[in-house]
């Protein structure tokens, strides 16, 4: 296992920060072409409550959300602009393709982190993506969740798993660095299916891993299905179980790009654990010697 740090420094020479916004952009099980309202446990912000909107032009907000992490980076840290709300590449390929060369021109961007689907990735956003590693790094996040499709349908993800394999491979073969998303405590599902997602992932070639537990945010359709305990949210230590037992089925060379993520507090329910980062955190280190 390689963690995230590991893996930028050693690719860059030095420490990287993601400076993350937000793309005028939404989602195909959003906006009624394959479904509406979203993931059950997606937020209005579309999962990027911490990333800045593009008010400007996208060369602008991305030196803004620079600004923002730049006196913890200090001066030797490089940058990532990270397009991380929603479904980035659901657009037009000259939007894309005209967004990311104003990320890639901002002074200190050494890198482009896509978040994505892998029903979104088509011939010419896959041209316009292929241009992007001939610049620089691309690393293209693509949002699995879960390699069952019947949990994949409890959730409302609205694309079959079969999907992400062709995604993959196309990704690959352009040069770009995958990264799956995995969810952890979904709907009904136990540990052998969560195992079954992790091995999943790594047969079909993904670089890297995000995991995360489930979370329940204010107004999203998870929000009822706890409310009528139709879902069991993990706790701190099984959840971190699930996570060394996953991380047991991965070759030395992966990259673990995040232990669990942390919903933004004002519209967290639950789990109560995970609002208390530093202490996370501390427990991450611990456990798995960081």
């Amino acid at each position: 296992m390689i963690t995230a740090n590991q893996y930028f420094r050693e690719r860059f020479g030095h420490k990287m920060y993601k400076a993350s916004i937000s793309l005028n952009v939404t989602c195909p099980n959003r906006d009624g072409s394959k479904g509406v309202g979203g993931c059950v446990f997606c937020s209005e912000g579309g999962s990027g409550e911490f990333a800045s909107c593009c008010r400007d032009s996208i060369g602008e907000t991305v030196r803004k959300a620079i600004d923002k992490v730049k006196d913890k980076a200090g001066d030797n840290a490089g940058y990532i602009a990270y397009f991380q709300s929603f479904t980035s590449t659901y657009c037009e390929a000259s939007y894309l393709a005209d967004a990311l060369k104003q990320a890639s021109a901002v002074e200190g961007v050494e890198a482009v982190s896509i978040a994505t689907r892998p029903d979104c990735l088509g011939p010419e956003i896959l041209d316009v993506l292929k241009e992007q590693a001939e610049r620089m790094p691309i690393f293209v996040e693509l949002g699995l969740q879960t390699s069952n499709d019947v949990t994949a349908r409890k959730i409302n993800r609205c694309y079959e798993t079969k999907e992400y394999v062709e995604a993959v491979g196309n990704l690959k073969f352009i040069g770009a660095n995958v990264i799956t998303h995995i969810i952890f405590g979904l709907p009904g599902e136990d540990s052998k299916m969560m195992m079954d997602t992790v091995r999943f992932c790594r047969d079909s070639g993904t670089d890297g891993y995000k995991f995360t537990c489930l979370y329940v945010l204010q107004n999203t359709a998870l929000q009822k299905m706890w409310e009528d305990n139709e879902v069991e949210i993990l706790q701190m230590e099984e959840y971190f179980d699930i996570v060394e037992e996953a991380i047991g089925l991965l070759p030395e060379d992966a990259v673990i790009h995040r232990f669990t993520g942390d919903g933004p507090k004002k519209i967290l329910l639950a789990p109560e654990w995970t609002k208390n980062k530093r202490q996370v955190i501390n427990y991450i280190n611990r456990r798995f010697g960081l």
